[in-house]
Parts: C-alpha cells; sequence; structure tokens
C-alpha cells in the first residue's frame, strides 16, 4: 500500500517504480540521477545540502552500531 501510494509521486515515483521492477541498467541510471540530483542541489543551495542529509542518517549509523554491538 505505501509502495503504491509513493508509486504515485509524479517523476520520483515513476523513477522509483522502474528501478524496482526494470532491469539492472535502469536500477544503476536511477542512482545516477539521484546523485545528479544531490549534486544539484549542493551547487543551488550550498553547505546546508551537504549537511542535512548527513544529520538525517544520524538515527541510521546509530542504530546500525548498536546492532553491530549486540553481536
Amino acid at each position: 500500500m505505501i509502495a503504491k501510494i509513493v508509486y504515485q509521486v509524479p517523476v520520483f515515483g515513476w523513477m522509483l517504480k522502474e528501478a524496482m521492477q526494470g532491469p539492472q541498467t535502469v536500477k544503476v541510471l536511477f542512482l545516477v540521477n539521484c546523485a545528479l540530483i544531490w549534486l544539484l542541489a549542493i551547487v543551488t543551495f550550498g553547505y546546508p545540502a551537504i549537511i542535512i542529509p548527513a544529520l538525517a542518517l544520524v538515527p541510521v549509523i546509530f542504530i546500525l552500531l548498536i546492532l553491530i554491538t549486540m553481536g
């Protein structure tokens, strides 16, 4: 159900659906597009476009470190 809602997003949903169900080439192109979008955000907004994704990943890395140390 959540995937169906995400797939309804105009441009990103179409790309994500193709990346999930398409061939390997489409998956690589999806990752390239995500990297280029991030670089465009860095050029447009500057330093905050680098810092905000890093801050968003802090809880994920924290949970991974806890899982690693638990064994």
